[in-house]
């Protein structure tokens, strides 16, 4: 009678092993999601220093690891992607094609960095904008509503993030298309509005050519 009992519960014990075990065993539908391949797009953005453009449109230059890239800038010339231009010795920001054999967005960093402003758009009567420096970094210029926290060329566009007055310190990420880069313009928009900005002039310093004259001991003569 013992040895029966025992059986039993050796029984029992297998039994609820395998029901717990095939709980956690996955179902047919969760081996074909579990089995989904999933690829992760490469990284097209290429940061460096421009050496040379070819007249064929190549382009050769030093990317930021120090490698030597030679890429084809034709289909950006065409599709007037090309912001800011391309100079010798100025860094630039391409987005490239999957193989980085061809540019599809062209950015001179070089030419974005520094202080854009226009007239404020609720009365005009003072200069807004921001100061896009090196380092990803980015202020406002009296702005007092928002405060730009980092700034970087994404596929092409221009990522600002920020935070808002009121917002409760969320950053808010948003992407614009640049429509032009010079040296003394910037315009950029996205789905809702448009930004024209303009190079900020150096403020003029007024009285730095008066000359004083020295003092002399008759000055001084009661």
């Amino acid at each position: 009678m013992k040895k029966l009992l025992v059986f039993a519960l050796s029984a029992a014990v297998i039994a609820t092993t395998c029901a717990c075990g095939n709980k956690n065993q996955p179902t047919e539908g969760n081996n074909a999601a579990d089995s989904t391949e999933y690829t992760v797009e490469p990284n097209t953005t290429i940061y460096g220093v421009c050496l040379e453009l070819k007249k064929d449109s190549t382009l050769s230059m030093i990317n930021d690891n120090g490698d030597s890239i030679s890429i084809s800038v034709r289909l950006a010339f065409e599709s007037g992607r090309i912001m800011g231009g391309i100079n010798k010795g100025d860094r630039i920001i391409i987005h490239s094609n999957a193989k980085k054999t061809e540019a599809l967005n062209v950015v001179n960093q070089t030419m974005l960095l520094g202080n854009w402003t226009m007239p404020n758009p609720l009365d005009g009567s003072d200069e807004v904008g921001i100061s896009i420096k090196e380092g990803g970094i980015v202020e406002g210029i009296e702005q007092s509503t928002i405060s730009y926290r980092t700034w970087r060329i994404v596929d092409g566009q221009l990522e600002l993030v920020s935070i808002r007055e009121g917002g409760g310190q969320e950053e808010e990420t948003n992407y614009y298309d640049i429509i032009k880069l010079t040296k003394d313009s910037l315009i950029f928009k996205d789905a809702d509005d448009t930004f024209e900005y303009g190079r900020q002039k150096p403020r003029e310093t007024y009285g730095k050519d008066v000359k004083l004259e020295e003092a002399s001991f008759n000055d001084f003569a009661i």
